[in-house]
């Protein structure tokens, strides 16, 4: 039905659906994007019906987990600004960046695939991900915790540079040392 609003799914829908995402994450991480959708539904507990009923196609489960994980990413930012202090939560948080760009390192020829085909799966992300940035950097700063000369922008492009040099999980260690680089870089000089 083009141009009618999708109803919100009922509870068991919902929980089902956040049950195939997660299997799917972890079935991909262990076999690949070519593992069985079968194996995912197995893995949801859910049967293949309800599997499809959601995503109808394997592009499609592969775009909703790229989302989903990309909303996670972001939304955890109120609860690290909540139990941390600010120059904390950004650290914590660039920690939960590089395992979001680690994990989605085997999807790039997949989301490149699925973009190809007409669908732009990344279309919210750099605003997605620009948006926590700033909160987070916002919170640092009105702590006199970071220098106010960088923008959410520059980080953004440094984590960027980061991932692109440093993701997947043997290089992790170097990943976490550019990190730190990065981040004493920001810190407020007395």
């Amino acid at each position: 039905m083009a141009g009618s609003a999708q109803r919100p799914l009922r509870a068991d829908a919902r929980r089902n659906r956040d049950k195939i995402l997660a299997a799917a994450v972890r079935v991909y991480a262990e076999e690949g994007l070519d593992a069985h959708l079968e194996r995912i539904a197995k893995e949801a507990g859910v049967g293949s019906a309800t599997l499809y009923r959601n995503f109808p196609t394997r592009e499609a489960l592969i775009e909703a987990v790229y989302r989903n994980e990309l909303v996670q990413l972001c939304d955890a930012v109120p609860g690290l600004l909540a139990s941390k202090p600010p120059y904390e939560a950004l650290r914590a948080w660039t920690r939960l960046f590089m395992d979001y760009v680690t994990a989605k390192f085997g999807m790039a020829d997949a989301l490149r695939a699925i973009a190809a085909a007409g669908s732009n799966p990344y279309s919210h992300s750099r605003d997605m991900i620009q948006a926590a940035i700033a909160t987070l950097m916002d919170a640092c700063v009105a702590a006199g915790e970071i220098r106010t000369d960088i923008s959410p922008t520059d980080l953004g492009a440094a984590l960027e540079g980061i991932a692109l040099t440093s993701a997947g999980p043997e290089r992790r260690q170097q990943a976490e040392r550019l990190l730190d680089l990065t981040l004493d870089g920001l810190k407020a000089r007395s």
